[in-house]
């Protein structure tokens, strides 16, 4: 089971969405970070419904993408480039299955 760090004083917690799910976060720490401590590494769902994930962790790759919800629009984005903000909405497609 993948647990964060403990940091000597750690900073303020902030709140994301993840799937519909409220998950505490810290600012700045990256979205890949939050799927593997809260999904096992897994981001989505391919055509032929298997499991994708981090692979690369470096934007190279596009194994990570998921979908950050914002303004009542929604665009694909690499979990492991996108850094975690107050009140973000992303969705995994690990519920249901995504392109």
């Amino acid at each position: 089971m993948s647990k964060r760090i403990a940091f000597v004083e750690p900073p303020a917690p902030i709140h994301i969405e993840l799937d519909g799910e409220a998950v505490e976060a810290y600012e700045g720490e990256s979205v890949a970070a939050l799927l593997v401590l809260h999904r096992d590494g897994m981001s989505r769902h391919d055509r032929d419904g298997d499991a994708r994930g981090l692979w690369c962790n470096m934007g190279t790759c596009s194994e990570c993408f998921v979908r950050l919800l914002e303004h009542g629009r929604s665009r694909r984005v690499r979990a492991c480039l996108l850094e975690a903000t107050d009140g973000m909405r992303i969705a995994t497609g690990s519920h249901t299955q995504d392109d």
